[in-house]
């Protein structure tokens, strides 16, 4: 055994040794690498060598967009059965957790299920707002106002009484968010309070401790951007116990100065505690000191069966798992599935802020697969250097974002930054200072222009025009963007799970200036103004 092992070394390092080689390759080594990596299906047997599965170029030569698409087949399946949706909390959640754990163990995978709390919340209804007095009025559902995600339902009339307003272009608001600001709040009326400086679940908690029985809270009106309406939540722990409302700039602007302003208000949701689950598998083999991670989010939202958001992922992901099962790497692999990511990144936020300390100390790198399936694609690697957005990851993801930069550059095709916004399960591990990186392939922002002459496709169009949509079906994947993403998330990790040393290094490197780096971290998530897909502030 102890030869056979010795044998596989050699053939890994070899076979890294060979990878790196062709990261230097010329143009036309390039096209002749492009062709080799999907020409056609590879035999059953050769994908289950673990020479083969068990390096960078040999496990992308094995990651077929075919077997990713049965996969996501399955989870449409799923969906059919179960709603249309595979929601986190729902039965298609559920069924869609059973298909993964089962097809992993088939594989020969000991799963590991982890429960967590999570507030399930739904809109039943579209929400009230009118003006009682001084003279009647009715605002209009989703163009004057909104929900705040994550309200508790309610039905109350009262006085409005705004609080700390700064109106104005310019204007740099933190009305709420101080307890102070409340010192004269009478209890019993509808607090009016500014978007600003803190969080929505800031502000309206301080409102409920004064006594409001109600908050309407605008945007904030210093700059054109911070004028409409948006989606915003209150996040999955709000405990204000009171009914939120979200309105445009020019609504609040207006009722600021309007006296005796009393209105009525309805927020028709239903929300209550459960749980979710995150489910996480990883190698028999390698050092368990030193681990990579690869995630991907499997619940979807309650409008559709969520197939490229993000069963896109999350099939690429399971698809990989199994191949890697014969494999032998020299560092463990961790596969996970998060639930709730479209509440809020509630499991994976859950999952890496639970880790002990020397639990994350084990964990090397981080890499996050949202979306890689879009039907407008472009290739986004998130920045991890910060070179194009200004915001750098934790040392050793630059090293990462490199790395799958290569991986672009030997198929010879374009890609380009995209900003780490702490819209998908990569944040807690960027707030718990773990390397991170991934790929992602565009959700409702418009192709630019010059974005269409370098991917091609469709400019001034959505890149998943599906996105939260019940048309994010089967239908809505292009399987050119799945099979060339699949391929680099398959090279990245095999090489990963072969040699970390591009992380180390940068790591190394970066301890020399550790506390200044860890100070810009910290500031950096303090001005964190999105967490999933709403503004939290």
């Amino acid at each position: 055994m102890m030869k056979k092992n010795k044998v596989r070394r050699v053939v890994g390092s070899l076979a890294l040794a060979a990878s790196t080689a062709t990261l230097a390759a010329s143009p036309d080594d390039s096209q002749r690498f492009n062709d080799f990596w999907s020409p056609g299906k590879p035999s059953l047997s050769a994908c289950k060598s673990p020479l083969l599965v068990g390096t960078p170029l040999g496990l992308p030569r094995c990651m077929q967009a075919s077997n990713v698409l049965t996969r996501l087949q399955k989870l449409q399946d799923i969906a059919s059965l179960n709603g249309g949706n595979r929601a986190a909390a729902q039965p298609g959640y559920q069924a869609s957790l059973d298909y993964v754990r089962s097809t992993l163990e088939q594989a020969g995978y000991a799963v590991s299920i982890q429960a967590f709390p999570f507030t399930s919340y739904e809109p039943i209804g579209p929400g009230t707002l009118s003006a009682l007095a001084p003279v009647p009025a009715s605002y209009v559902w989703d163009e004057d106002f909104t929900y705040l995600s994550q309200t508790e339902a309610g039905d109350v009339s009262a006085a409005v009484v705004a609080v700390d307003l700064a109106l104005g272009a310019g204007n740099s608001s933190s009305s709420g968010c101080e307890v102070e600001d409340f010192a004269a709040f009478p209890s019993g009326s509808i607090a009016l309070i500014q978007r600003g400086a803190c969080s929505f679940q800031q502000k309206a908690e301080n409102a409920a401790a004064a006594g409001a029985v109600g908050v309407v809270i605008f945007n904030q009106g210093n700059t054109e951007d911070r004028l409409g309406l948006m989606n915003a939540t209150l996040g999955d722990t709000y405990a204000g116990g009171i009914p939120v409302l979200f309105g445009t700039y020019a609504l609040g602007a207006d009722w600021a100065q309007t006296a005796g302003l009393q209105v009525h208000m309805v927020a028709d949701v239903e929300r209550s505690r459960t749980e979710t689950h995150n489910l996480v598998a990883e190698t028999r083999r390698g050092n368990p000191n030193n681990v990579v991670m690869v995630g991907a989010h499997l619940d979807s939202v309650g409008e559709g069966p969520g197939i490229n958001d993000n069963g896109s992922g999350s099939a690429a992901v399971l698809e990989m798992a199994v191949l890697m099962s014969k494999a032998h790497p020299f560092n463990k692999v961790r596969f996970a599935w998060w639930g709730a990511e479209e509440s809020g990144l509630v499991g994976s936020t859950f999952y890496a802020s639970q880790l002990a300390d020397e639990e994350k100390q084990r964990i090397k790198a981080y890499l996050n697969f949202d979306m890689i399936g879009s039907p407008n694609f472009g290739n986004f690697i998130y920045d991890g250097d910060g070179s194009e957005f200004g915001l750098q990851g934790p040392p050793g993801s630059a090293a990462i974002e490199r790395l799958l930069g290569a991986y672009f550059n030997l198929r010879s095709k374009p890609a380009e930054g995209t900003e780490i916004d702490f819209r998908s399960d990569y944040a807690q591990f960027f707030e718990e200072g773990i390397a991170f990186g991934g790929l992602f392939t565009g959700a409702e922002d418009l192709k630019s222009e010059e974005q269409a002459q370098k991917f091609g496709g469709a400019a001034n169009q959505p890149f998943d025009p599906c996105y939260h949509a019940a048309c994010d079906d089967i239908g809505n994947i292009n399987s050119d963007s799945l099979e060339l993403h699949a391929d680099a998330m398959a090279f990245a990790t095999s090489w990963l799970s072969l040699s970390t040393k591009i992380i180390d290094d940068e790591i190394a490197a970066a301890e020399t200036a550790q506390q200044g780096q860890a100070m810009k971290r910290q500031q950096s998530v303090r001005n964190v103004e999105r967490w999933g897909r709403y503004f939290i502030k």
